[in-house]
């Protein structure tokens, strides 16, 4: 894979390392059909106004990010930052135009409001390419104004909640206020639907203080999710598989709660303060041993535990003809 050789770049590379490209790529739809949307929300191809997102970057489409050698660090997500060679050079050194155009997509809808685009035609290939905003984090660098440090705190919290180790697409709520203070628009739809608390995630991509991820519930010995590299059961700093990405343990350990107790305000690590983005899942995509179906997650055995789930998965050794496998 070809990469740039700034130190941004290799962060972003750790932070879409498992972000896009990875094992399982970073926007590829996952096993099931895509939920039933409403107005405002959205499916694996755009981001919602409201916070509903589908993520599934794998764990390696930030390290070849390269935002501050592309040209959009300093000259921001505007005509002119596109038009700066230096994002040509990067758009089409990557492993592929594909990948590149992947990371975009993502970066876009982190940083622009929904209902705004941003539109490229490659000098190259001649290909005209488009991507959509949905969040909004940060109005001004999209604007063509130099990135502030709010702005590369929220744009790393966003992609690094939008990672699946897995490459799975699951929808999540992305809760939290924009680098103006504005809080991001939960419905009561989405509040009801996305009511399990899942993870917060912070850091700083653009300066390599790296990337953050806490708990906000814990996981239960029977339970597993493909949300791994937030919603985990391991102790603070523990491996979760998701580099760059380090567990902290649960939020509040070391985060703040917002005055609307609705999601986490800041959060602190090495003695720095960082802006978080604070995630929401739906029930069904917390999947537990016992349920009457063997997720990829779970494990046969003889127990009644994820890595052991009889239940789902039978003993091990034993053939679905055995016996009743649903």
């Amino acid at each position: 894979m070809k990469t740039q050789t700034s130190r941004m770049d290799r962060v972003i590379a750790g932070a879409c390392l498992g972000l896009l490209l990875g094992a399982g790529g970073c926007v590829g739809d996952g096993p099931g059909e895509s939920p039933l949307l409403e107005h405002g929300w959205v499916a694996q191809e755009s981001i919602s106004v409201n916070g509903l997102s589908t993520n599934g970057l794998s764990t390696n489409g930030l390290s070849t990010n390269g935002l501050s050698t592309n040209g959009l660090s300093t000259n921001g997500l505007s005509t002119n930052g596109l038009s700066a060679p230096s994002f040509a050079t990067w758009f089409n050194g990557n492993e592929s135009v594909a990948y590149s155009d992947m990371v975009m997509k993502y970066v876009v809808a982190c940083a622009l409001p929904s209902g705004q685009t941003r539109t490229w035609t490659n000098p190259v290939t001649g290909t005209s390419h488009s991507w959509a905003g949905a969040l909004g984090l940060a109005t001004g660098w999209t604007q063509g104004r130099p990135v502030t440090v709010a702005e590369q705190q929220l744009l790393s919290a966003c992609l690094a909640a939008h990672v699946n180790k897995f490459g799975v697409s699951v929808p999540i709520s992305a809760r939290g206020r924009d680098s103006a203070g504005v809080a991001i628009p939960v419905t009561s739809s989405e509040a009801a639907t996305y009511s399990e608390l899942e993870a917060c995630f912070f850091g700083n991509l653009f300066t390599g203080e790296g990337l953050f991820a806490g708990s906000d519930r814990v996981l239960k010995k029977k339970e597993s999710t493909t949300r791994a590299c937030g919603l985990s059961s391991k102790s603070g700093g523990e491996n979760t598989e998701c580099p760059p990405i380090l567990h902290m343990g649960a939020c509040a350990t070391v985060c703040t709660r917002d005055a609307t107790r609705a999601f986490w305000k800041s959060c602190v690590v090495n003695g720095v303060t960082y802006l978080p983005i604070t995630t929401h899942l739906r029930p069904q995509d917390i999947y537990s041993c016992g349920d009457g179906v063997c997720q990829f997650t779970e494990s046969c055995g003889n127990g009644n535990t994820y890595d052991s789930c009889s239940a789902d998965c039978l003993a091990c050794g034993t053939s679905p003809g055995d016996s009743q496998h649903r």
